[in-house]
């Protein structure tokens, strides 16, 4: 039973993506407001970061906690020189290049959610939704440029869609190595907290104010913020 909540946990986080690539062919959405979600999703997985994943590891002490979160860190940003030297970066690398993109970050964060679940830590329910909200700008413009460029519906829903199954296959493993290898949750966290920090950095900020301007950095703070109570 706690593998099929793994498995449905993966997929539920991921689901927003599948949602918000359909969402383009009815809404077409300012670059403004694709900003402002960037900013409040990025404000919503600091929190995420600080009030989740840092306390699930308080088992470890701050040095085993540091080397687990860049190695989380080193991890991400080598899947993303992978996925830009293939696909090249930033809008002009094509959307598909992006929606890659939305696998690297996805996936690690599934096997967390896994490998909590098989270890029987609690996820929050911050944790969630900062990463259900994060993913809203991150399909909305490949999608729109998808659909733009003619690829029909029903195309861009099976390209989301195997996403979304992807990461929950990948939650449902996580749990797998959790209950069965005793893998650490603790380190999990840690490696998740470092992952995530880098992709703020590197990906989800920049992003932000690119789409958004200077009001992101308002809207990231809304999203801390509501994370915060939600906490």
């Amino acid at each position: 039973m706690e593998g099929l909540q793994a498995f449905a946990l993966g997929g539920l986080a991921q689901a927003s993506l599948l949602l918000a690539g359909l969402l383009v062919y009815w809404v077409k959405p300012t670059t403004r407001v694709i900003g402002a979600l960037a900013g409040y999703g990025a404000g919503a997985l600091i929190a995420a970061v600080a009030f989740d994943l840092v306390p699930e590891a308080e088992e470890l002490d701050q040095l085993e906690l540091a080397v687990w979160m860049l190695i989380g860190a080193l991890l991400f940003v080598i899947a993303d020189r992978l996925v830009e030297s293939r696909f090249g970066e930033g809008d002009d690398a094509g959307p598909l290049g992006i929606v890659v993109g939305s696998v690297v970050d996805g996936v690690p964060e599934s096997i967390i959610f896994g490998i909590q679940i098989g270890t029987g830590q609690m996820i929050g329910a911050a944790f969630i939704g900062a990463v259900f909200v994060s993913n809203i700008p991150q399909a909305l413009a490949p999608s729109a440029s998808l659909a733009e460029s003619g690829w029909p519906r029903a195309k861009t829903a099976g390209m989301w869609g195997l996403v979304v199954v992807s990461c929950a296959v990948t939650a449902w493993l996580g749990y797998l190595l959790g209950s069965s290898l005793g893998a650490s949750g603790a380190r999990a966290a840690g490696l998740a907290a470092g992952g995530l920090l880098a992709m703020l950095t590197d990906s989800l900020m920049p992003y932000a104010v690119q789409k958004g301007g200077t009001p992101a950095g308002i809207w990231t703070v809304v999203g801390f913020v509501s994370s915060l109570a939600a906490a």
